[in-house]
């Protein structure tokens, strides 16, 4: 590579990674979590931090035994540095994302060239999917970057090795991958289509000689030691205690939520297709590409070009094992977008200059722009079903118009990129889809927050019931408790409803002036005189009532027992 071609790659590749930030970490400290999962894990990350207790997750009173750790301590890592919940839960699926899109370029430019790596991370940016789960504070951006690790560690060492190291850091951070949500050890299934090429002597692959069985064996302790971590501390704990609930959480960990989660899953099932559905529509625009990818890549297969097929095959792989399990979510095969993508790198750049793609990559963005045009008109001119049910479910006033302004200005926004640059088809493609994540994701955050995070209500319930006055949580979901403002109480998040509801009277009854129950609607139960409770408000499309002593039935009153 010439001196002039080095300096414009940097170039490019600093462009890349300034909007990569730009898109991704835009819109970080202008909301509150929201739900469904973003609540829960920054509660959880919460509740350690205040303990103490790092090893057994909380969910209020009850243990959490759903997830295993890491991504709580990462949660906790970045409240370390900043302080603010709301600026620290959304750091890590940041990092992890940069981080994800770092493994993809270098490993695309070592296999084939610079030019090649930066096609392969522009890929994974691109992706809907891996954009929308990098501005959440969910765990599979961060799982998503110890699998990358852990297949990167794998095929430097298959591909461009011998190099032993990498092969051990790569079955450790699969490890750690477990740790954070048990599906880590899949960058490993790589070594089955390794397998079956080096047998058949593909050409491509690393001389890795004979004899090298403890050199092998070495990465199995790498990966079980990553795993030890946690495990070996908490595990220790809890047969070592006297507590039940420790040892219920040690067997719900290692086997309901991953063996029986897998084999008999109890929530989202879905048919065996579903995943092809989530790479043609949530992988929008890349997915774009694939109809020119396919004969590439089968000829790459006649080629046996193992640089293609070795991270392809454990993609196809990963997708094939989820398909078998009858719980399917969308977010479960995002890990193997980036081999996808790095497997496309030496065609991309040859796809992206065919006139047909450009025009339906620019279709598809100037479809989208119209899409957000016409709902913005149509709500501002009149009162369309939609925008009505909208309204009621988001907690937004009714004739409040400012979500609807906004998206007329998002839809503009982008229509006018593309126009700017309309003879540079993919330039105006990507302002287009910059536009399009930057205003809406930020304008939806700073319109929607007071709803989606329940912050607003728990600020009324406190105005309501006083400074001093305890709140106690029946029927509450987690951004309830962590948006809560001074003294709450809770009654289990588990136990049904009634239950709740009983030990709340028998708690409220022990202070009647200075404590006050928050209920959910649905729980408010033949104990309470609705007439006399007070609406507090929605969030979360979920009405909320202040109960006092004096909304109690009578009837309830003798028959409370102490929680």
């Amino acid at each position: 590579m010439t001196a002039t071609a080095a300096h414009q790659h940097r170039r490019e590749l600093l462009w890349f990674l300034a909007i990569a930030f730009v898109v991704l970490a835009f819109g970080i400290g202008l909301r509150a979590p929201w739900p469904a999962d973003e609540p829960r894990f920054v509660l959880v990350a919460k509740q350690m931090w205040e303990s103490g207790e790092w090893l057994f997750p909380h969910r209020g009173q009850e243990l959490y035994p759903d997830k295993p750790p890491l991504y709580f301590w990462l949660l906790g890592a970045a409240y370390a540095l900043v302080r603010d919940w709301n600026l620290a839960f959304l750091l890590p699926s940041l990092l992890a994302a940069l981080g994800t899109l770092a493994l993809t370029y270098d490993l695309g430019r070592r296999l084939w060239s610079p030019r090649a790596g930066l096609w392969a991370a522009i890929g994974v940016l691109v992706c809907a999917q891996f954009i929308h789960q990098a501005k959440r504070a969910q765990i599979d951006p961060t799982v998503t970057f110890f699998i990358t690790l852990g297949v990167y560690g794998l095929l430097r060492h298959t591909l461009l090795g011998p190099q032993w190291r990498w092969y051990w850091l790569g079955c450790f951070a699969a490890g750690l991958g477990v740790i954070s949500k048990g599906v880590g050890f899949l960058a490993l299934l790589l070594l089955l289509p390794y397998g079956v090429m080096r047998a058949r002597r593909w050409p491509g692959l690393a001389p890795l000689g004979r004899g090298n069985g403890g050199r092998w064996a070495l990465g199995a302790l790498a990966f079980l030691g990553a795993i030890a971590l946690w495990l070996v501390p908490m595990a220790t704990t809890a047969l070592a205690s006297d507590n039940p609930e420790h040892r219920a959480y040690l067997h719900e960990i290692l086997f309901r939520q991953t063996a029986t989660r897998y084999t008999d899953a109890w929530i989202h099932h879905q048919p065996a297709w579903y995943f092809l559905e989530v790479i043609a529509l949530r992988w929008l625009p890349f997915s774009l590409a694939l109809p020119w990818l396919l004969p590439r890549w089968r000829e790459a297969l006649r080629a046996r070009e193992a640089r293609v097929w070795l991270p392809l095959a454990w993609a196809l792989l990963v997708v094939g094992f989820f398909s078998l399990s009858p719980g399917k979510r969308d977010m479960y095969i995002l890990p193997t977008l980036p081999m996808v993508a790095l497997a496309a790198a030496p065609y991309l750049a040859g796809i992206a200059a065919r006139p047909w793609f450009r025009r339906v990559l620019a279709g598809l963005f100037a479809l989208l722009a119209v899409v957000l045009l016409a709902a913005g008109a149509a709500a501002l001119g009149g009162e369309p079903r939609f925008e009505l049910r909208i309204e009621a479910e988001r907690g937004l006033a009714p004739g409040d118009d400012a979500l609807w302004q906004w998206l007329l200005a998002t839809g503009a926004a982008m229509l006018l990129a593309q126009l700017v640059l309309y003879r540079r088809a993919l330039a105006g493609a990507a302002a287009a889809y910059a536009v399009l994540i930057v205003l809406l994701y930020g304008g939806v955050s700073l319109l929607l927050d007071d709803e989606n995070s329940a912050r607003a209500v728990m600020q009324r319930a406190r105005v309501l019931a006083g400074p001093r006055t305890e709140l106690g949580l029946v029927a509450w979901k987690e951004q309830n408790l962590l948006q809560a403002v001074g003294p709450v109480a809770e009654f289990g998040f588990l136990r049904p409803f009634p239950e709740q509801l009983a030990a709340g009277i028998a708690w409220l009854r022990q202070a009647p002036e200075h404590r006050r129950l928050f209920v959910l609607e649905e729980a408010l139960g033949e104990c309470v005189l609705r007439a006399r409770a007070q609406e507090v408000g929605t969030a979360n499309r979920r009405t909320w009532f202040l109960v006092g002593p004096e909304a109690i039935a009578p009837a309830c009153r003798p028959a409370a027992t102490a929680p």
